[in-house]
Protein backbone atom coordinates (compact mmCIF):
# COMPACT_ATOMS: atom_id res chain seq x y z
CA UNK A 1 0.00 0.00 0.00
CA UNK A 2 1.34 3.45 -0.91
CA UNK A 3 1.79 5.97 1.86
CA UNK A 4 -0.75 8.27 0.22
CA UNK A 5 -3.35 5.49 0.24
CA UNK A 6 -2.52 4.69 3.87
CA UNK A 7 -3.02 8.35 4.84
CA UNK A 8 -6.36 8.33 3.00
CA UNK A 9 -7.48 5.15 4.78
CA UNK A 10 -6.52 6.47 8.23
CA UNK A 11 -8.25 9.78 7.53
CA UNK A 12 -11.45 8.01 6.45
CA UNK A 13 -11.34 5.76 9.53
CA UNK A 14 -11.00 8.73 11.87
CA UNK A 15 -13.86 10.55 10.14
CA UNK A 16 -16.02 7.43 10.48
CA UNK A 17 -15.14 7.47 14.19
CA UNK A 18 -16.53 10.98 14.52
CA UNK A 19 -13.30 12.97 14.35
CA UNK A 20 -12.95 16.28 12.57
CA UNK A 21 -9.76 15.87 10.53
CA UNK A 22 -7.50 18.59 9.16
CA UNK A 23 -6.16 18.74 5.64
CA UNK A 24 -3.05 16.66 5.12
CA UNK A 25 0.20 18.53 5.80
CA UNK A 26 1.44 18.06 2.25
CA UNK A 27 4.67 19.99 2.78
CA UNK A 28 8.16 19.19 4.01
CA UNK A 29 9.55 18.92 6.57
CA UNK A 30 6.61 17.80 8.66
CA UNK A 31 6.41 16.17 12.05
CA UNK A 32 2.76 15.07 11.67
CA UNK A 33 0.42 14.42 8.76
CA UNK A 34 -2.99 15.30 10.17
CA UNK A 35 -4.62 16.73 13.27
CA UNK A 36 -7.94 15.24 14.39
CA UNK A 37 -10.41 16.10 17.14
CA UNK A 38 -13.36 14.31 18.69
CA UNK A 39 -14.80 16.24 21.61
CA UNK A 40 -11.98 16.91 24.04
CA UNK A 41 -9.67 14.36 22.40
CA UNK A 42 -7.14 15.98 20.07
CA UNK A 43 -4.54 13.86 18.30
CA UNK A 44 -1.59 14.73 16.06
CA UNK A 45 -1.00 11.76 13.77
CA UNK A 46 2.08 10.70 11.84
CA UNK A 47 1.29 7.96 9.31
CA UNK A 48 4.06 5.66 8.07
CA UNK A 49 4.42 2.39 6.23
CA UNK A 50 7.57 1.55 8.20
CA UNK A 51 7.78 3.11 11.66
CA UNK A 52 11.57 2.82 11.65
CA UNK A 53 11.49 6.04 9.57
CA UNK A 54 10.19 7.87 12.65
CA UNK A 55 13.32 9.52 14.04
CA UNK A 56 14.13 11.14 17.36
CA UNK A 57 13.91 14.73 16.10
CA UNK A 58 10.39 14.15 14.81
CA UNK A 59 9.39 12.39 18.02
CA UNK A 60 10.66 15.32 20.10
CA UNK A 61 8.80 17.83 17.95
CA UNK A 62 5.53 15.89 18.21
CA UNK A 63 5.87 15.66 21.98
CA UNK A 64 6.50 19.41 22.23
CA UNK A 65 3.47 20.12 20.06
CA UNK A 66 1.40 17.76 22.19
CA UNK A 67 2.31 19.84 25.23
CA UNK A 68 1.66 23.23 23.60
CA UNK A 69 -1.63 22.20 21.96
CA UNK A 70 -2.89 19.86 24.70
CA UNK A 71 -2.88 17.01 22.19
CA UNK A 72 -1.79 13.38 22.07
CA UNK A 73 0.98 12.68 19.53
CA UNK A 74 0.41 9.37 17.79
CA UNK A 75 2.02 7.27 15.06
CA UNK A 76 -0.03 4.87 12.95
CA UNK A 77 2.12 2.48 10.93
CA UNK A 78 2.15 -0.89 9.24
CA UNK A 79 5.43 -2.51 10.17
CA UNK A 80 8.82 -2.32 11.83
CA UNK A 81 11.72 -3.76 9.89
CA UNK A 82 10.14 -6.67 7.99
CA UNK A 83 7.45 -7.52 10.56
CA UNK A 84 3.90 -6.23 10.65
CA UNK A 85 2.89 -4.49 13.86
CA UNK A 86 0.78 -6.79 16.01
CA UNK A 87 -2.91 -5.92 16.47
CA UNK A 88 -4.06 -4.54 19.82
CA UNK A 89 -0.50 -3.76 20.92
CA UNK A 90 0.83 -0.28 21.68
CA UNK A 91 4.45 0.31 20.67
CA UNK A 92 6.59 3.33 21.46
CA UNK A 93 9.09 5.30 19.44
CA UNK A 94 10.93 8.22 21.06
CA UNK A 95 8.20 8.58 23.68
CA UNK A 96 5.30 8.57 21.18
CA UNK A 97 2.65 5.77 21.15
CA UNK A 98 2.56 3.73 17.92
CA UNK A 99 -0.46 1.74 16.69
CA UNK A 100 -1.21 -0.46 13.71
CA UNK A 101 -4.27 0.55 11.63
CA UNK A 102 -6.17 -2.42 13.10
CA UNK A 103 -5.36 -1.30 16.65
CA UNK A 104 -6.42 2.26 15.79
CA UNK A 105 -9.68 0.94 14.28
CA UNK A 106 -10.46 -1.05 17.41
CA UNK A 107 -9.64 1.93 19.62
CA UNK A 108 -11.51 4.63 17.73
CA UNK A 109 -14.32 2.77 15.93
CA UNK A 110 -15.02 -0.20 18.18
CA UNK A 111 -13.99 1.75 21.31
CA UNK A 112 -11.95 -1.24 22.50
CA UNK A 113 -8.62 0.08 23.84
CA UNK A 114 -5.49 -2.08 23.60
CA UNK A 115 -4.43 -4.11 26.62
CA UNK A 116 -0.85 -4.90 25.58
CA UNK A 117 2.19 -2.71 25.09
CA UNK A 118 5.65 -3.48 23.78
CA UNK A 119 8.71 -2.66 25.83
CA UNK A 120 12.30 -3.93 25.96
CA UNK A 121 12.11 -7.62 26.76
CA UNK A 122 8.70 -8.39 25.31
CA UNK A 123 5.00 -7.65 25.60
CA UNK A 124 3.41 -6.43 28.82
CA UNK A 125 0.04 -5.57 30.32
CA UNK A 126 -1.24 -3.37 33.13
CA UNK A 127 -2.19 -5.43 36.17
CA UNK A 128 -4.99 -4.02 38.33
CA UNK A 129 -3.13 -4.41 41.62
CA UNK A 130 -6.14 -3.75 43.86
CA UNK A 131 -8.25 -6.30 42.02
CA UNK A 132 -5.44 -8.86 42.19
CA UNK A 133 -5.07 -8.35 45.93
CA UNK A 134 -8.83 -8.72 46.40
CA UNK A 135 -8.91 -11.95 44.40
CA UNK A 136 -5.95 -13.37 46.31
CA UNK A 137 -7.46 -12.50 49.68
CA UNK A 138 -10.85 -13.93 48.64
CA UNK A 139 -9.01 -17.22 48.04
CA UNK A 140 -7.34 -16.81 51.42
CA UNK A 141 -3.98 -17.16 49.71
CA UNK A 142 -0.81 -15.61 51.09
CA UNK A 143 1.64 -13.77 48.89
CA UNK A 144 3.87 -16.82 49.10
CA UNK A 145 1.14 -19.19 47.91
CA UNK A 146 0.40 -17.08 44.85
CA UNK A 147 4.12 -16.73 44.20
CA UNK A 148 4.47 -20.52 44.20
CA UNK A 149 1.59 -20.85 41.73
CA UNK A 150 3.24 -18.37 39.39
CA UNK A 151 6.81 -19.55 39.90
CA UNK A 152 7.98 -16.09 40.95
CA UNK A 153 9.16 -14.55 44.20
CA UNK A 154 6.90 -13.25 46.94
CA UNK A 155 8.37 -9.80 46.36
CA UNK A 156 7.33 -9.92 42.70
CA UNK A 157 3.73 -10.70 43.61
CA UNK A 158 3.80 -7.81 46.08
CA UNK A 159 5.01 -5.53 43.28
CA UNK A 160 2.18 -6.70 41.00
CA UNK A 161 -0.28 -5.68 43.71
CA UNK A 162 1.50 -2.34 44.05
CA UNK A 163 0.99 -1.63 40.36
CA UNK A 164 3.98 -3.17 38.60
CA UNK A 165 3.08 -4.38 35.13
CA UNK A 166 3.48 -7.99 34.07
CA UNK A 167 4.35 -9.98 30.99
CA UNK A 168 1.49 -11.26 28.87
CA UNK A 169 2.31 -14.81 29.97
CA UNK A 170 2.04 -13.94 33.66
CA UNK A 171 -1.19 -12.02 33.09
CA UNK A 172 -2.73 -14.99 31.29
CA UNK A 173 -1.68 -17.32 34.09
CA UNK A 174 -3.20 -15.00 36.69
CA UNK A 175 -6.48 -14.83 34.81
CA UNK A 176 -6.51 -18.62 34.47
CA UNK A 177 -5.90 -19.01 38.21
CA UNK A 178 -8.66 -16.65 39.26
CA UNK A 179 -11.04 -17.02 36.34
CA UNK A 180 -11.40 -13.27 36.03
CA UNK A 181 -9.79 -10.46 33.98
CA UNK A 182 -7.16 -8.62 36.01
CA UNK A 183 -5.79 -6.26 33.39
CA UNK A 184 -6.59 -2.64 32.55
CA UNK A 185 -6.28 -1.02 29.12
CA UNK A 186 -3.47 1.21 27.92
CA UNK A 187 -4.65 4.83 28.09
CA UNK A 188 -3.38 5.89 24.67
CA UNK A 189 -5.20 9.23 24.62
CA UNK A 190 -3.72 10.17 27.96
CA UNK A 191 -0.25 9.67 26.57
CA UNK A 192 0.04 6.13 27.97
CA UNK A 193 1.96 7.51 30.94
CA UNK A 194 0.75 4.64 33.10
CA UNK A 195 2.88 2.20 31.14
CA UNK A 196 5.60 4.34 29.66
CA UNK A 197 7.93 6.48 31.71
CA UNK A 198 8.33 9.38 29.32
CA UNK A 199 11.05 11.91 29.83
CA UNK A 200 10.27 15.58 30.37
CA UNK A 201 9.12 17.49 27.30
CA UNK A 202 12.21 18.08 25.12
CA UNK A 203 13.56 21.62 25.13
CA UNK A 204 12.55 24.04 22.38
CA UNK A 205 14.94 24.33 19.44
CA UNK A 206 16.61 27.63 18.65
CA UNK A 207 14.60 29.91 16.37
CA UNK A 208 15.68 30.14 12.76
CA UNK A 209 17.95 33.21 12.41
CA UNK A 210 15.52 34.63 9.82
CA UNK A 211 12.74 34.45 12.41
CA UNK A 212 14.58 35.92 15.40
CA UNK A 213 13.26 39.44 14.83
CA UNK A 214 9.65 38.21 14.62
CA UNK A 215 10.14 36.11 17.77
CA UNK A 216 11.56 39.14 19.55
CA UNK A 217 8.56 41.31 18.58
CA UNK A 218 6.07 38.65 19.68
CA UNK A 219 7.92 38.22 22.96
CA UNK A 220 7.86 41.98 23.62
CA UNK A 221 4.12 41.94 22.90
CA UNK A 222 3.62 39.45 25.74
CA UNK A 223 3.70 36.14 23.89
CA UNK A 224 5.70 33.07 24.86
CA UNK A 225 7.03 31.70 21.59
CA UNK A 226 7.94 28.05 21.02
CA UNK A 227 9.89 27.63 17.76
CA UNK A 228 9.36 24.50 15.65
CA UNK A 229 11.56 22.78 13.10
CA UNK A 230 9.32 20.27 11.35
CA UNK A 231 5.85 21.79 11.24
CA UNK A 232 3.78 23.79 8.73
CA UNK A 233 4.21 26.78 11.08
CA UNK A 234 7.38 28.33 12.45
CA UNK A 235 6.21 28.55 16.06
CA UNK A 236 3.41 28.00 18.53
CA UNK A 237 2.81 31.22 20.46
CA UNK A 238 0.58 31.94 23.41
CA UNK A 239 0.03 34.78 25.82
CA UNK A 240 2.07 34.07 28.92
CA UNK A 241 -0.98 34.17 31.18
CA UNK A 242 -3.52 32.77 28.69
CA UNK A 243 -1.89 29.55 27.53
CA UNK A 244 -5.07 27.49 27.18
CA UNK A 245 -7.25 30.20 25.67
CA UNK A 246 -5.23 32.02 23.03
CA UNK A 247 -2.77 29.81 21.20
CA UNK A 248 -1.53 31.12 17.85
CA UNK A 249 0.15 29.12 15.10
CA UNK A 250 2.75 31.50 13.72
CA UNK A 251 4.34 31.51 10.27
CA UNK A 252 6.89 33.81 8.66
CA UNK A 253 8.38 34.13 5.18
CA UNK A 254 7.98 36.04 1.94
CA UNK A 255 4.44 35.72 0.63
CA UNK A 256 4.93 33.16 -2.13
CA UNK A 257 2.74 30.34 -3.46
CA UNK A 258 4.45 28.03 -0.96
CA UNK A 259 3.68 30.47 1.86
CA UNK A 260 0.04 30.65 0.77
CA UNK A 261 -0.12 26.85 0.86
CA UNK A 262 1.34 26.82 4.37
CA UNK A 263 -1.16 29.46 5.48
CA UNK A 264 -4.06 27.31 4.20
CA UNK A 265 -2.75 24.27 6.04
CA UNK A 266 -2.31 26.35 9.20
CA UNK A 267 -5.96 27.42 8.92
CA UNK A 268 -7.12 23.83 8.58
CA UNK A 269 -5.01 22.70 11.54
CA UNK A 270 -6.20 25.69 13.57
CA UNK A 271 -9.83 24.75 12.89
CA UNK A 272 -9.18 21.33 14.41
CA UNK A 273 -6.90 22.40 17.26
CA UNK A 274 -9.07 25.40 18.20
CA UNK A 275 -6.20 27.82 17.70
CA UNK A 276 -5.72 31.01 15.68
CA UNK A 277 -3.07 31.44 13.02
CA UNK A 278 -1.04 34.37 11.75
CA UNK A 279 1.51 34.58 8.94
CA UNK A 280 4.05 37.40 9.04
CA UNK A 281 5.16 38.59 5.59
CA UNK A 282 7.15 41.49 4.19
CA UNK A 283 4.34 42.60 1.87
CA UNK A 284 0.74 41.39 1.73
CA UNK A 285 -1.82 41.98 -1.03
CA UNK A 286 -4.67 40.56 1.06
CA UNK A 287 -5.63 40.43 4.72
CA UNK A 288 -5.90 36.67 5.22
CA UNK A 289 -5.77 33.22 3.65
CA UNK A 290 -8.61 30.88 4.63
CA UNK A 291 -8.69 32.40 8.11
CA UNK A 292 -4.95 32.76 8.63
CA UNK A 293 -4.33 36.46 9.20
CA UNK A 294 -1.56 38.05 7.14
CA UNK A 295 0.43 40.71 9.01
CA UNK A 296 3.25 42.68 7.46
CA UNK A 297 6.49 42.78 9.43
CA UNK A 298 6.40 46.57 9.86
CA UNK A 299 2.79 46.39 11.03
CA UNK A 300 3.69 43.71 13.57
CA UNK A 301 6.45 45.90 15.00
CA UNK A 302 3.89 48.66 15.63
CA UNK A 303 1.57 46.43 17.66
CA UNK A 304 2.22 47.13 21.32
CA UNK A 305 0.76 44.12 23.08
CA UNK A 306 -0.90 40.74 22.69
CA UNK A 307 -4.38 42.24 22.84
CA UNK A 308 -3.71 44.33 19.74
CA UNK A 309 -2.33 41.38 17.80
CA UNK A 310 -5.22 39.18 18.91
CA UNK A 311 -7.67 41.82 17.68
CA UNK A 312 -5.97 42.04 14.28
CA UNK A 313 -5.94 38.25 13.86
CA UNK A 314 -9.61 37.87 14.75
CA UNK A 315 -10.82 40.82 12.70
CA UNK A 316 -9.05 39.58 9.56
CA UNK A 317 -10.29 36.01 10.02
CA UNK A 318 -13.84 37.24 10.59
CA UNK A 319 -13.61 39.63 7.61
CA UNK A 320 -12.73 36.73 5.31
CA UNK A 321 -15.55 34.59 6.69
CA UNK A 322 -18.02 37.41 6.05
CA UNK A 323 -16.73 38.06 2.52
Amino acid sequence: MSRSALVGNVTAMLEDAGFVVSDRCAIRPKSFDIAARRGEDLILVKILGNIDAFNEATGHEMRRLGTYLNATPLVIGLRSRDEDLKPDVVYFRHGVPVLSPDTAYNLFIEEVPPLIYAAPGGLYVNIDGDLLADERQDRDWSLGQLANELGVSRRTVSKYEDGMNASVEVAMELENLFGAPLTSPVSVLEGADDVHETEATPDDPEADPDDEEVVAVLTRAGYEVHPTLRSPFKAVSHEEEEKDDDVVLTGHSEFTKAAEKRARIMSSIGHVTHTHSVYVVDRAKQESVDGTALVEREELEQLHDAAELRKVIRERAEHEEAA
